[in-house]
């Protein structure tokens, strides 16, 4: 595996690179759901530290899998806790770039309450202090959700619009944002989400400034193809997938049917994984959950 040192090393791995990127960044309100999911209840940690490391100790232990390399991860969204933390004693950012895979951080706080069918992005107030800190750190790119519930147009416009205005603070900072406007997939009017969020996407590509690019992470669409003209725009440098309650067959196969999208799954890639696990078993079982999810952004 070849270690990346500089930002065209990385720019260059995550547009072209034929792999898929791991979601690592479930923060605060996800963390004791996905520690549950690894085999810890909650009475195995007594405060939002304990917690935190524990956490951290399964990320850990994914990052320095034998099979957790660039070779088919190319890239790697982190929590903010994760990427002031360490991994085998280097910065969990070096560590990453050292085996080959981009690192991003997720800067969301969360989400509003639901209005016009949508959840905005809470506030950020500190985020130029984390861009200007996850960057002196060697982070190629940012993360940022909200989430579309319903076929609300002036909604999703609002839900677009915000995206934009944080890709733009980010790509001051000299970063690559990922957009993540995330369509329920339990959303009734589904496939009406995807047109009228897409429609969006195209305007806001449409206004930025030459040279600018982002990145798209989006729910696989109701009908397969739907984004193909994001993944050929030259505004956008790589378009990725959620697998948003899929499990990890379905989101796979719903993957396969889209030309150009990669995967970037969160539950779908560790949903097999156990903290009672044994290293060969851990290996394996993650090994085996990579191999799925690179055949499906390669297919």
């Amino acid at each position: 595996m070849t270690a990346l040192s500089s930002f065209a090393e990385m720019h260059a791995k995550i547009a072209a690179g034929q792999g898929f990127i791991a979601a690592l960044d479930q923060s605060g309100g996800s963390t004791p759901k996905a520690l549950k999911g690894y085999g810890i209840e909650a009475d195995a940690f007594a405060n939002d530290e304990e917690m935190f490391a524990l956490i951290h100790a399964m990320r850990s232990r994914i990052i320095t899998a034998p099979c957790f390399t660039g070779e088919k991860v190319i890239g790697a969204i982190l929590f903010e806790r994760t990427m002031d933390g360490k991994v085998d004693g280097k910065p969990t950012p070096e560590a990453l770039r050292e085996r080959g895979i981009v690192p991003f951080i997720k800067i969301d706080k969360g989400l509003e309450d639901e209005v016009n069918g949508v959840q905005l992005m809470k506030p950020m107030p500190d985020l130029d202090v984390l861009l200007t800190k996850s960057k002196a750190l060697g982070v190629f790119g940012t993360k940022e959700r909200s989430v579309i519930n319903s076929a609300n147009a002036a909604g999703i416009t609002a839900v677009v619009a915000q995206q934009f205005a944080v890709a733009a603070q980010v790509i001051g900072h000299g970063m690559m944002p990922i957009i993540e406007p995330e369509v329920n997939i339990k959303s009734e009017t589904r496939a009406e989400c995807d047109t009228l969020m897409l429609g969006e996407i195209l305007k806001h590509l449409d206004l930025l400034p030459e040279g600018q690019q982002v990145m798209l992470k989006l729910s696989l669409p109701v009908v397969p193809g739907t984004f193909d003209s994001l993944v050929d725009h030259p505004k956008v440098l790589r378009v990725v997938a959620l697998s948003g309650g899929f499990n990890r067959p379905e989101a796979c196969a719903e993957l396969a049917k889209n030309r150009g999208i990669i995967a970037s799954f969160s539950r779908a890639l560790l949903e097999d994984l156990r903290h009672q696990m044994d290293d060969a078993e851990f290996n394996g079982s993650l090994g085996r959950a990579i191999d799925e999810i690179h055949a499906g952004s390669v297919a």
